[in-house]
């Protein structure tokens, strides 16, 4: 009989999938930020961030709340949808991720639903709430 996953641990899984696909999909040494909402694995919402953005606090959890919603929907039944913001920089917290994680915060608040908002790069994930963070040499599936 399988071992069934403990919450963090298919929690654990979906972030190392997304920093799969980001390291599959993102060769370049430079690219523009991208907001994910949704299930890595899955088909889900994104949002790129322009360099020059202009966006206040409001409109910024317009779009995750816009995001979250079309994400439920089209997500498999199961977890709320993850959010994950994709950079460049490595994993040091920037403005950038500050910013994006009040919005979402926001936005899943006005839901009432958790969040799970994490930064990912090509080698790992960040969580800038809690400091919690995962880093491989090179990403491997889960067993």
């Amino acid at each position: 009989m399988p071992r069934k996953r403990a919450p963090e641990q298919v929690l654990h899984g979906l972030l190392r999938c997304a920093v799969r696909e980001h390291a599959a999909a993102e060769r370049r040494s430079r690219y523009v930020p991208i907001l994910h909402v949704g299930t890595p694995g899955w088909p889900h919402e994104v949002f790129a961030i322009a360099a020059d953005e202009r966006t206040d606090h409001a409109l910024r959890a317009d779009v995750v709340a816009a995001m979250r919603l079309r994400a439920s929907r089209r997500s498999p039944a199961g977890p709320e949808p993850l959010v994950w913001l994709t950079r460049g920089g490595g994993l040091e917290v920037q403005d950038l991720d500050l910013a994006w994680m009040a919005a979402a915060g926001q936005a899943y608040a006005e839901a009432g639903a958790p969040l799970c908002f994490v930064v990912v790069d090509r080698h790992g994930w960040h969580d800038p709430r809690t400091g919690e963070q995962r880093r491989w040499v090179r990403a491997r599936p889960s067993p």
